[in-house]
């Protein structure tokens, strides 16, 4: 599913560790309260 430009990004929820804790983001937690922007890239320590 492509997005215009403009168009609001679906909810979605992802795992992160930071500092060696895991935490869960979920996008609509955001929305209205801070920016936030999104990258895409294949993981450090996998083969290309």
């Amino acid at each position: 599913m492509a997005l215009k430009v403009g168009e609001a990004a679906p909810d979605f929820t992802l795992k992160a560790v930071i500092r060696e804790r895991q935490v869960t983001f979920k996008l609509s937690e955001l929305r209205g309260k801070k920016n936030a922007i999104l990258a895409f890239y294949p993981l450090d320590w996998t083969p290309v």
